[in-house]
C-alpha cells in the first residue's frame, strides 16, 4: 500500500511536470512542504521519477512502439505519467514483477483516469511486456 502512495505521488509529479513544465523533483519538495508524506513513500517516489526521467525516451519508444496508430501528444498526461510510470517499473525496477507494475498501473488508471483508461493502459503495457520478454522466457 506504501508503495501504492509513492506510485500515485509521482503521477502527480509527472503530471506537474507536463502541465506546468516543473522538474518533478522540484516540484515534489515543494508539494511535501504543503503535504508532508512517510520517509519511505518519498524514497521510492524519488526513485521512480529519477529512473522515468533519466529514462525517459527509451520509455517513450516502448509505449510508442506499442501504440499502434496512435501519437503519444494524443495520450491524456494522466494515461501517459501512468504508462511511464508502469513502463519504468516493470523494465528498470527488478524488485517489481512485471505483472506487479501492469497491475499498479491499471489500478492507478481506475482511479486518475478516465473511463477507457484502464483498457488502454493495460493493452499498451501488455504489449510492452510481451515485446521486452518475448525473447528472454518466462518471467
Amino acid at each position: 500500500m506504501r508503495r501504492r502512495k509513492a506510485r500515485e505521488l509521482a503521477l502527480r509529479m509527472l503530471y506537474q511536470m507536463e502541465t506546468n513544465g516543473n522538474d518533478p523533483e522540484g516540484a515534489l519538495a515543494a508539494y511535501c512542504e504543503t503535504f508532508p508524506y512517510q520517509q519511505d513513500v518519498l524514497e521510492y517516489t524519488k526513485s521512480i521519477l529519477s529512473g522515468v526521467k533519466k529514462n525517459r525516451e527509451i520509455i517513450d519508444g516502448y509505449i510508442q512502439s506499442a501504440c499502434e496508430h496512435w501519437r503519444l501528444d494524443r495520450i491524456t498526461y494522466v494515461d501517459m505519467g501512468i504508462m511511464r510510470l508502469g513502463t519504468y517499473e516493470m523494465l528498470f525496477s527488478p524488485d517489481v514483477p512485471p505483472k506487479v507494475a501492469i497491475d499498479e498501473a491499471i489500478e492507478i488508471g481506475k482511479k486518475y483516469g478516465s473511463e477507457d483508461s484502464r483498457e488502454f493502459i493495460n493493452g499498451v503495457l501488455d504489449k510492452i511486456m510481451r515485446d521486452h520478454y518475448k525473447d528472454k522466457g518466462p518471467e
